[in-house]
């Protein structure tokens, strides 16, 4: 069984004037533009495309902080290094991506946002940022493959309650993901709780993109 700790978005009026008094009005100020609530981004990987899309008003540092990887093209070269499968006929788990500390790609780490802040939970599909203690997540990154209620915050467990931060969810190739969990992971592992979940050959992260946004529907005119 895989255990906690293994696994790692008035048009206004005028008065009437006369003619000759009337002066052209002023154009009205451009509405603000709102940031997207959701960013949605393409990993091209050896065994396929997966598009994720990113919740960025739900858990704003922990996107903010995949789009600086995604935006400088860290992720490019990197790697699906990791496939946690729990025993049985059905696919369930985690793959588990990123740079793994390169110094020359692994940025500064972020704080920690629990799902008890951000509200989502570790659903299958769902996206996630690995950790250790709270407040050194840097670039690797985990889909869950099934539900995994056990990786949400519980502050009525003992100890590191605080689970992972959940961030986005995989929209398209999901099939992807179950072709990588079940890749074989003869792989060695640095940490002994991962022996027999490292994938060798690991899969290559090939590129990393925000997806192209569509163009807004124009407004009915009345």
């Amino acid at each position: 069984m895989i255990r906690r700790r293994d696994l790692l978005a008035l048009a206004a009026t005028g008065a009437a004037f006369p003619a000759m008094a009337q002066t052209a009005p002023a154009a009205p100020a451009p509405a603000p533009v709102s940031p997207p609530s959701i960013v949605r981004v393409n990993l091209e990987t050896g065994q396929g495309l997966i598009v994720i899309a990113l919740y960025v008003d739900k858990a704003p540092i922990t996107t903010a902080n995949f789009l600086r990887y995604v935006d400088q093209k860290r992720y490019d070269g990197a790697t699906f290094f990791r496939a946690a499968r729990a025993p049985g006929p059905v696919d369930y788990g985690l793959i588990q991506g990123g740079v793994q500390n390169d110094p020359a790609r692994v940025l500064k780490p972020i704080p920690h946002e629990p799902t008890t802040l951000t509200g989502i939970k570790h659903l299958d599909g769902v996206i996630s940022i690995g950790r250790n203690a709270p407040g050194t997540a840097t670039s690797d990154f985990f889909i869950c493959v099934g539900d995994a209620p056990y990786m949400d915050a519980d502050p009525a467990a003992p100890g590191d309650n605080l689970g992972f931060a959940a961030f986005g969810r995989v929209v398209e190739g999901m099939d992807v993901v179950h072709k990588i969990i079940r890749l074989p992971t003869p792989g060695k592992a640095t940490n002994p709780v991962m022996q027999g979940q490292m994938l060798d050959p690991v899969v290559p992260i090939l590129r990393a993109r925000r997806a192209p946004v569509e163009a807004p529907v124009a407004p009915a005119v009345p």
